[in-house]
């Protein structure tokens, strides 16, 4: 009997062996308290120990990993945009002070090809398990018609807990607090449409090498280089006996540097970040020649390098430091809060972003070479 569904475009089969093949990834990241496995309709959290929580708060966020995803479909790898999606959802999370539980998925093609699908899926899974957070269910949807058979786009959705008395927000910034940075990976997963922009402009082809990398990767595979996770490294921190000296998390994400450093301030602060504590990776440095801009005409688009900031308490910020730096996570001191004295739009401080009125926060001085 003829499928009428396979008709339209829409194979099922396909997508029934892209789950057998993702399944193995998916498995390992669930713990014992995971309820349920694969092919249900719903994923299910057993959070009896909820109850040991004097106010337990959820936090939620959900994301997606913008045109990134057209350099991956140009060079045909897709094992990275899983830890991109994971990235910049529970990096959202960790900035109210929340442990991240479990995370979805959701993939829109135009045609199901299951080792692709398989490789997005097992890039998050592989994520989740990195940061320790239960992949618990998935969608993919196949939409011919709408994309072309190579197209596809991610999103994700992920949620948290934290305890009332121990959440982050700007309410705990104090004027002396030190505003630490903490080192990106690369573009992490904002302002590519910009990347690909300049690499358009530029007639570059993502497959080829480019000498100002000095590496036997393609363009393509450099710009795909994955968002870094944050949120393992930030959980055991505040878990430890510094965790309380932490005030502030910021993920630098879309709307640049200024914008989201202001949007967890509170309105009666001040934060100069010196360019001169940090060299921008090379890449960054790269793109904008090729494009002809000068890297301050960019903080608002790409994060430059910095792609988390955390406020702390002042006395601990060298102890906090040297943590996260043992971590694997380089760190250091960007600047220090202080109080409103002067109009900050006369000034040059941002103090608006994602309709929230914060800090003001300027970039002040020059990168360091």
């Amino acid at each position: 009997m003829t499928n009428a569904y396979a008709a339209s475009g829409v194979d099922t089969e396909a997508g029934d062996l892209a789950v057998e093949l993702m399944k193995k990834a998916v498995s390992a990241t669930h713990n014992s308290l995971v309820v349920g496995g694969l092919g249900g309709f719903a994923g299910m959290m057993d959070v009896s120990f909820l109850k040991s929580y004097e106010r337990p708060l959820l936090a939620t966020s959900t994301d997606g990993v913008g045109t990134k995803v057209a350099i991956a479909q140009a060079i045909d790898k897709h094992d990275t945009i899983g830890q991109d999606l994971v990235g910049m959802v529970v990096d959202d999370i960790v900035v109210t002070g929340a442990k991240s539980l479990f995370m979805t998925d959701y993939i829109a093609c135009g045609k199901v090809v299951p080792q692709r699908i398989a490789d997005i899926v097992r890039g998050i899974a592989e994520a989740c398990s990195a940061v320790d957070v239960a992949l618990v269910g998935g969608e993919t949807a196949e939409h011919p018609g709408l994309l072309h058979p190579d197209e596809y786009d991610v999103a994700g959705a992920a949620t948290g807990v934290v305890d009332a008395a121990k959440l982050l927000s700007a309410g705990r910034v104090q004027t002396g607090d030190v505003v630490l940075g903490l080192e990106a990976s690369g573009f992490h997963s904002n302002g590519y449409s910009l990347v690909r922009k300049i690499v358009a402009d530029s007639k570059l082809d993502y497959t080829k090498t480019v000498s100002e990398f000095g590496s036997d990767r393609s363009l393509g595979e450099v710009l795909l280089t994955p968002t870094r996770l944050y949120t393992r490294v930030l959980n055991h921190l505040l878990e430890s006996e510094l965790g309380q000296y932490v005030h502030a998390m910021s993920h630098i994400t879309g709307g640049g540097i200024a914008a989201n450093l202001s949007r967890i301030l509170p309105d009666y602060v001040t934060l100069d970040v010196e360019r001169s504590t940090w060299k921008p990776l090379d890449m960054f440095s790269v793109l904008a020649s090729w494009g002809d801009y000068d890297l301050k005409d960019l903080e608002s688009t790409w994060n430059l390098g910095l792609g988390f900031a955390v406020v702390v308490k002042g006395g601990f910020a060298e102890a906090i430091s040297a943590q996260l730096n043992a971590a694997g996570v380089k760190t250091w001191q960007l600047g220090i809060i202080e109080s409103t004295a002067c109009d900050l739009e006369a000034m040059g401080y941002t103090y608006q972003a994602k309709g929230v009125r914060g800090g003001g926060v300027r970039l002040v001085g020059n990168y360091a070479q």
